[in-house]
């Protein structure tokens, strides 16, 4: 498996694939993907997880998170959230969040991260928000 940075257009079929399937593609656009940096995850030449990680100054947001169904409990996606939160403490980055399906905290809570704040939803799904602060 390699992970390297990718294009915003890249992300977008396996996030619609994953995340949104009943959605238009156009759905799983973010405002600022065209700033944000993409991580893709490949074993051999399929695209099999991606990550999109938005910084402003030291705060980075994780968005549109995703692996195929048949790469899924495999640590593909720990090894792509590893690869960003390295990348993202050499560039001082200090707090690090994200919004966390309800389903997947245990996965975050791996990474450090913990909830602040209540449940919330959007578009039928539960999710809490989660950080890490680090320094």
């Amino acid at each position: 498996m390699e992970i390297r940075k990718i294009s915003a257009t890249e992300v977008l079929p396996v996030r619609h694939q994953v995340l949104w399937p009943d959605k238009p593609m156009s759905f799983c656009m973010v405002p600022g993907d065209e700033h944000a940096t993409h991580y893709g995850a490949f074993v051999g030449e399929q695209l099999v997880c991606v990550a999109s990680v938005y910084v402003q100054s030291k705060e980075a947001r994780l968005r549109k998170f995703a692996t195929l169904p048949e790469f899924q409990g495999q640590g593909v996606g720990s090894k792509v959230i590893a690869h960003a939160i390295k990348d993202l403490q050499a560039f001082n980055v200090s707090y690090f969040w994200c919004d966390a399906r309800a389903s997947a905290l245990g996965f975050y809570q791996r990474f450090g991260m913990a909830v602040e704040g209540s449940e919330f939803e959007k578009s039928g799904v539960s999710y809490y928000k989660m950080a890490v602060h680090w320094g």
